[in-house]
């Protein structure tokens, strides 16, 4: 946040104390909440300090120290950013990125809904790993044709989720290329690929505001950040509820989370 206001966003980051308290905070917040949430996931740059940079090892420490206030029957998942990984990430910074944080990319089951974490850097620039983004898209291929198909030996998820940092799109999925969202070739490739396998939402940060879209059935949701916003939201998070026929979701400020809870629609679909 001190970056942003001095205008040095590729470099500064030399302070982190609002973004450790505004963590706690979301900690608190999501550890109130009833029904328990069945798991959080941070949509990427987990911290600012780019790989081998000044501050980036203090920025890991006191977010995991920030972290550990979440209740223990609320699993975290990690997604990897830009900022986590570089914006042209090396066999080397994934490998980093691994041993603190976990997978760059995997797949989870929660309730009869199949949920795939991707590694979107790969997916943007991937010129100097090319070995793992064919790695990632052969692993992909193979989640997407299983969710499509029927087969007697395993069940067909009810939904299927991707979370990624990078947005395919911000509003439609024929905008012009952006640093914020993902080049037209290969958004539209993923893009097809996802709806054939029945994909129903992709959830993304990197924005650092709200933003999105749904267009033949799949929504494609950009969230703000805890930490430092862009444009006009409020620190926050996004709380979704997933049925058995849909998957609704909303942005809450933490003030308002922390004293109130989530919107009273959502409360209802939870006790439906």
């Amino acid at each position: 946040m001190k970056a942003w206001r001095d205008g040095d966003c590729d470099g500064g980051g030399d302070e982190w104390a609002e973004e450790v308290e505004l963590t706690k905070q979301a900690v608190e917040a999501v550890n109130q909440l009833r029904p328990r949430p069945r798991f959080m996931v941070l949509c990427g740059d987990l911290v600012h300090a780019m790989p081998d940079t000044p501050f980036r090892e203090g920025q890991e420490r006191d977010l995991k120290a920030a972290l550990k206030g979440a209740d223990p029957s609320i699993p975290l998942v990690f997604v990897s950013g830009n900022h986590d990984l570089g914006n042209t990430p090396t066999p080397g910074t994934v490998e980093q990125f691994c041993s603190e944080w976990g997978d760059d990319y995997f797949s989870f089951w929660v309730g009869g809904v199949l949920c795939l974490v991707l590694n979107s850097q790969l997916f943007y620039d991937a010129s100097a790993c090319p070995q793992l983004k064919e790695a990632q898209e052969t692993w992909l291929e193979e989640q997407l044709s299983r969710a499509a198909a029927s087969s007697s030996t395993e069940p067909k998820p009810k939904h299927v989720l991707v979370f990624q940092h990078i947005p395919l799109y911000l509003k439609t999925p024929d905008e012009e290329d952006d640093y914020f969202n993902l080049q037209r070739a290969v958004r539209q490739n993923l893009l097809d690929r996802f709806k054939k396998a029945g994909v129903k939402a992709v959830f993304s940060g990197h924005y650092h505001r709200n933003a999105g879209g749904c267009h033949d059935g799949l929504d494609m949701v950009v969230s703000s950040a805890i930490g430092c916003q862009l444009g006009g939201d409020t620190h926050g998070v996004r709380v979704v509820v997933v049925t058995a026929d849909s998957i609704v979701h909303r942005y809450h400020s933490l003030e308002q989370l922390r004293a109130g809870g989530v919107d009273q629609d959502l409360r209802k679909l939870l006790q439906a």
